[in-house]
């Protein structure tokens, strides 16, 4: 196949930007198109404040936006002139009839596809690069060349495994990159086309070439084997707080198995993000559509074990605290899922904050990046809740501080003038394990930190 002159992105969210960013930061003679039909989100992407947050996203964008790299409300113009088209739209939890709350609603991804189906021309390669249920990219198929209309389009799959935080580093020094294609000649040529974009910077050992259903369920199994060690260790850490071990000496003890590894291994209030449940609900719907009912019941132990994680840690902020938040000062301190990023899909501060706002506590909210989704996550509910980006005002007066996102900045507080601000007794309910808990509690704080045993001034 040719060499493609024009690239199309449909989507300009936390995928499609950066993703595109990069690969035309690389491609210096190819004209990249980040679309999208919502028209805020596009004059976000054209000012200096991305609406995505990124270490790295604004310099990348910076040099190479208006030269190769542009971002444009979607047209039909746009689509007769693209030779590839990344499919990155949204694929969110259904809400709503067959497999509601577990399967991934393809709407989005189908409206996309009829799209590219009505205006791009014949010989288009479609890329899937939203997370998608196995076998998508055959449905794909049968919409764009079963028309009346002697049109051909070829479909990968190109699954991103970007985290959060570090998107920008893991595009630039991917560990692979994974091109799913029909065994077939025109799919072997089309994934080649696709494959010579990213080897632009990326060694070509790195660039993985299989069948499409592998490289669609890849992505699944990823994350759910991703959030099932976060949730095993999550679960050895309720254990540790009622005995006398640390879950970080255990993390540490056995990250040192060659075998374990490291990664992953941190307790905490639990995982968050657009990926890790959606996923695997997706994965357990997949599996019991298949008749595979103990392998569903495998997957959705992991979600479970989140969930528990989570009502465990407000409960024990309500009772650490004589069974009774209401109508006391709490400083929120974190509301992304992850520090370096904005998102705060799933994030567990969500259902904290809501779980406390429940009780009448009254919270102040802090996050460097995140506080006007946080507004978005609790519009409605939080007449007890004050926004803001001082951390001395979340902490003056407070009567307990609960860590949620591990920004290095929380970690490097002077607690011990903060603690001179507080109500007495002072709480810190560490959900992030980030902070000295023996120091804290020297200070005079009662300290709940995940893994540990509670250390308490009183009996």
């Amino acid at each position: 196949m040719p060499t493609p002159r024009k690239i199309v992105c449909l989507g300009a969210g936390y995928v499609g930007g950066p993703t595109m960013a990069v690969m035309a930061s690389h491609n210096p003679d190819i004209q990249f198109f980040v679309t999208d039909q919502n028209e805020a989100r596009i004059a976000a992407w054209n000012t200096d404040k991305l609406p995505v947050f990124e270490p790295g996203l604004d310099e990348v964008v910076r040099q190479i936006r208006g030269k190769n790299l542009h971002f444009k409300v979607i047209t039909p113009q746009l689509l007769a002139e693209a030779d590839i088209v990344f499919v990155c739209v949204g694929t969110p939890t259904k809400e709503y009839g067959e497999g509601k709350g577990m399967a991934a609603d393809l709407q989005f991804t189908e409206l996309a596809v009829r799209d590219i189906e009505k205006h791009c021309k014949s010989g288009t390669i479609i890329v899937e690069k939203s997370t998608v249920p196995v076998k998508t990219a055959e449905a794909i198929l049968n919409i764009v060349n079963t028309q009346d209309n002697n049109k051909r389009f070829e479909v990968l799959s190109n699954p991103e495994f970007l985290a959060e935080g570090t998107a920008i580093k893991d595009l630039q020094n991917p560990d692979r990159v994974l091109i799913g294609h029909a065994e077939t000649e025109g799919g072997r040529a089309a994934a080649e086309t696709v494959k010579a974009l990213y080897t632009a910077w990326v060694k070509p050992e790195r660039v993985l070439l299989t069948n499409v259903w592998s490289s669609e369920l890849s992505k699944l199994v990823a994350n759910a084997f991703l959030a099932q060690r976060v949730s095993s260790i999550n679960s050895i850490s309720a254990l540790c707080e009622k005995t006398n071990a640390s879950v970080k000496q255990i993390s540490r003890a056995i990250g040192t198995d060659a075998r374990i590894g490291s990664r992953f291994i941190e307790a905490s209030v639990g995982f968050g993000g657009s990926c890790f449940k959606k996923d695997i609900l997706n994965l357990v719907y997949i599996c019991r559509q298949n008749g595979l009912a103990e392998v569903a019941n495998y997957w959705q132990a992991v979600i479970d074990m989140n969930d528990y994680q989570m009502r465990r840690f407000v409960s024990q902020v309500i009772e650490t605290q004589f069974n009774s938040v209401s109508g006391k000062k709490i400083a929120i301190l974190g509301f992304a899922f992850k520090p370096d990023t904005n998102d705060t899909r799933e994030s567990p501060a969500i259902y904290v904050c809501k779980r406390l706002i429940e009780e009448k506590a009254k919270l102040f909210i802090h996050d460097p990046q995140a506080l006007d989704h946080a507004k978005q996550d609790l519009k409605g509910i939080d007449s007890t809740v004050t926004y803001t980006e001082s951390i001395d005002e979340a902490v003056e007066g407070a009567h307990a501080i609960v860590i949620l996102t591990q920004w290095k900045q929380y970690s490097e507080l002077d607690y011990t003038a903060i603690y001179a601000k507080m109500k007495k007794p002072a709480f810190v309910f560490d959900g992030r394990s980030i902070v000295d808990a023996q120091a804290l509690y020297k200070i005079g704080y009662n300290v709940m930190q995940i893994g540990i045993a509670p250390l308490n001034h009183f009996a």
